[in-house]
C-alpha cells in the first residue's frame, strides 16, 4: 500500500470486491453486469470456481436476483425487477404513510410545473431543441436537464405511490385482522 491509499478507503474500481467473500463478489460483478453473462465470465470478474459462481448464480436465480437465459452456454442477468421491488419494499419500511403521502404530493407539484413549463404532457413529447431555441432564458443544457428531472421525478413518484399503497394496505390487513 502506498502513503497515499488509507486502509479505510474504498478498493480501487478495478479490484473493489476483493476483500469481500466469493457470494458477495458473484453479487457485486452481477450488479455490475448490463447484459447476459456466462458463468464463467462472472467467474473470471469474481475471481473464482466457474462451478462456484454457478453454485451462487442458481442460487440468485431462485431468489430474483438474476434471471437465467437457457443456451449453451447458459447466460445470467440482473434482474432489474428485483431491484425495483426491493427499493420500494425498502421505502415502504422505512417510511410512514404520511411521508410517503408528502413526498408524492411534491413530486406531483415538481411534475405540474413542469408539464405546464413545456406544455406537453411528459419529457419525451418535448422537443428539446425547439424548446432551448425558442427561449431567451434556456439553453440546451438546460433543457435536457429539466427534461432528464423531469423523468426522474416521474419514476421517484410512481416508486413512492407504490410503497404508499403497499404501506396502506399493509396497515388495513392489520387493523381487519
Amino acid at each position: 500500500m502506498s502513503e497515499t491509499d488509507t486502509a479505510d478507503g474504498p478498493p480501487p474500481f478495478e479490484d473493489a470486491f476483493s476483500g469481500d467473500d466469493v457470494e458477495q463478489r458473484i453479487y457485486g460483478t452481477i450488479l455490475q453486469t448490463r447484459e447476459p453473462t456466462t458463468a464463467s465470465a462472472i467467474a473470471d470478474s469474481a475471481d473464482c470456481d466457474p462451478k462456484t459462481a454457478r453454485k451462487y448464480l442458481g442460487w440468485f436465480d431462485d431468489l430474483g436476483i438474476v434471471t437465467r437465459h437457457d443456451g449453451h452456454p447458459a447466460t445470467y442477468e440482473r434482474n432489474d425487477a428485483y431491484f425495483e421491488w426491493r427499493r420500494i419494499n425498502q421505502l415502504a419500511a422505512d417510511h410512514s404513510v404520511e411521508d410517503l403521502q408528502d413526498r408524492v404530493r411534491e413530486l406531483t407539484t415538481r411534475i405540474t410545473e413542469y408539464e405546464e413549463a413545456y406544455d406537453a404532457a411528459s419529457p419525451a413529447a418535448v422537443d428539446a431543441v425547439a424548446a432551448a431555441e425558442g427561449s431567451d432564458e434556456q439553453t440546451i443544457d438546460d433543457v435536457y436537464s429539466d427534461l432528464a428531472d423531469w423523468a426522474t421525478a416521474r419514476e421517484e413518484r410512481d416508486r413512492y405511490e407504490r410503497a404508499r399503497q403497499q404501506r396502506t394496505g399493509g396497515e388495513r390487513e392489520q387493523a381487519s385482522g
